[in-house]
């Protein structure tokens, strides 16, 4: 009988590398020989949970003054990510990006969890926020992208309308600090290892294959690479 291997993943729609590394981590998947025994889990982050828009933001201008940077850092930050997000696949349009707050995407992701959904919601996000410049704050476009994955209408406006999941998307963010997450995307295979950052392929591959031959899983959590390069913590993008 095949083991269940657990992925959890700690991510931000608002992070560029969440969404390379969820990429990475699906080709990973697809070449690993028991990827159809592999679960993942979607675990809330928010990169700035204070942070609250205005119509005229500007991505650079915003990565900049949050950094203390110039602008011309916080450019080529952006077009370092374009070029990393083009090897996976993915096309980023940073000069179309809504600055938004992603509490309420992140309730909605625990109601799409609820129905199995999540994965796909959380893909959705990801293309609405950094490909079609769409408002992830907005809930018409919450509730379109919703119900595009399969959710019920009138539950998605019942849980948008409300403070409900608000503790779960907490309760994440705490999680994570009590494991030490300091940038996402943070990938925890089966509560024993982590792997911090939108790593290459290979290094999820040899974590997959190391996880699945131990096979006795315990609570402890050991990261296996001490670098930060690849993800998004609250000095900015590596």
């Amino acid at each position: 009988m095949e083991n269940k291997l657990k992925i959890q993943i700690w991510s931000d729609i608002m992070c560029p590398y969440c969404y390379i590394g969820k990429r990475r981590i699906e080709a990973a998947l697809a070449e690993f020989p028991h990827g159809a025994s592999v679960e993942i889990e979607w675990k809330s982050f928010q990169l700035d949970a204070s942070f609250v828009a205005s119509a005229d933001d500007n991505m650079a201008e915003h990565l900049a003054e949050k950094y203390q940077k110039d602008k011309e850092w916080a450019q080529e930050m952006m077009d370092s990510m374009t070029r990393n997000a083009k090897n996976s696949g993915l096309d980023f349009h940073f000069e179309k990006a809504v600055m938004a707050n992603s509490f309420n995407a992140h309730r909605l992701l625990h109601f799409a969890k609820k129905h199995n959904k999540s994965n796909e919601l959380e893909e959705l996000l990801f293309k609405a926020y950094l490909t079609d410049g769409k408002n992830i704050n907005d809930l018409t476009t919450l509730h379109e992208l919703g119900i595009q994955v399969g959710l019920d209408s009138k539950e998605i406006v019942t849980v948008l309308n409300s403070d409900t999941y608000a503790n779960d998307v907490k309760q994440d963010i705490e999680m994570a600090r009590n494991i030490g997450v300091q940038g996402v995307p943070f990938f925890v295979f089966d509560n024993k290892y982590a792997v911090s950052g939108a790593q290459h392929q290979e290094t999820f591959i040899k974590t997959l294959e190391k996880v699945w031959e131990e096979g006795d899983f315990d609570s402890k959590i050991t990261i296996l690479n001490s670098s930060t390069e690849g993800s998004c913590g609250i000095d900015g993008c590596d």
